[in-house]
């Protein structure tokens, strides 16, 4: 089955996609621990020393290959939001600034775990992620990256949000047919070529943002090889210093490729 097809089937039937993922057996199991325990939770030791109830927060955040490093999510949790020097707040992996506002010990302290953005949200994230997850395992990366991109286009608001987020780029990147190498072009002119080509307002409009992922898919089904590297490669932060290299140069020979003039 296409990526295209894949993807508007999930899309367009997500409701009962959730239903079903939610319902499996595995899933279930964790929710409701999660449901059970979190609650209970009054302390950021707690919250970390429940190894199962952390390892389905993080999962829910996309950051379980990050579970084991519970030093560095304690130190990140530890130093909270409201400080801009904060190392939440100076991470370049939006992830991680998500889940530590949160998780909001330093802010909300022993009711952190009480509040619905730390409970049934939580729980509707791990859900989604899990969805998103076996649906890129079953019918190929792209459409993985089409159902993450459709979740997190809310949020987006400027090209250095897409920037920001390795998946979100791989997806602008192939709808707009752009060079692999674009990513090591120089920030500022990346965001230019992103926003010349994308009114990033459409975003927020359900129908023009389905419009620009049936595009994706499509280009996707048309272009793409299955990628070497694990697709969890994507879902980490894209903004890292990089080579000076002529973005000009790279968009000319792309559209020669193409067959432009």
């Amino acid at each position: 089955m296409s990526v295209a097809v894949s993807y508007r089937l999930i899309s367009q039937n997500l409701t009962r996609s959730l239903s079903v993922t939610a319902n499996q057996a595995p899933v279930k199991l964790e929710s409701e621990y999660y449901q059970k325990h979190a609650s209970s939770i009054t302390s950021l030791e707690e919250f970390i020393a429940d190894t199962r109830l952390f390892r389905f927060a993080m999962t829910a955040f996309g950051l379980g290959d990050l579970a084991y490093a519970k030093g560095y999510i304690r130190k990140i949790l530890e130093e909270g939001i409201s400080d801009p020097e904060s190392l939440a707040n100076r991470t370049n992996d939006p992830r991680i600034t998500e889940f530590a506002r949160t998780f909001d010990f330093e802010g909300f302290g022993e009711n952190t775990m009480r509040r619905a953005v730390t409970g049934e949200e939580v729980i509707t994230r791990y859900v989604r992620q899990t969805l998103e997850v076996e649906a890129g395992d079953q019918d190929g990366d792209g459409v993985r990256l089409a159902l993450y991109f459709e979740r997190q286009a809310p949020e987006i608001r400027t090209a250095f949000d897409i920037l920001a987020d390795s998946a979100l780029l791989e997806v602008v990147r192939v709808t707009l047919g752009l060079p692999q190498a674009f990513s090591a072009a120089n920030l500022e002119r990346q965001a230019a070529v992103i926003e010349e080509r994308i009114d990033i307002e459409t975003f927020q409009d359900p129908e023009a943002l389905q419009a620009f992922l049936v595009r994706f898919t499509a280009v996707w089904d048309a272009t793409e090889e299955p990628l070497s590297d694990p697709i969890l490669a994507l879902f980490s932060p894209a903004i890292q210093s990089s080579p000076n290299v002529s973005l000009d140069l790279m968009l000319s020979l792309q559209n020669i490729r193409l067959g432009g003039v």
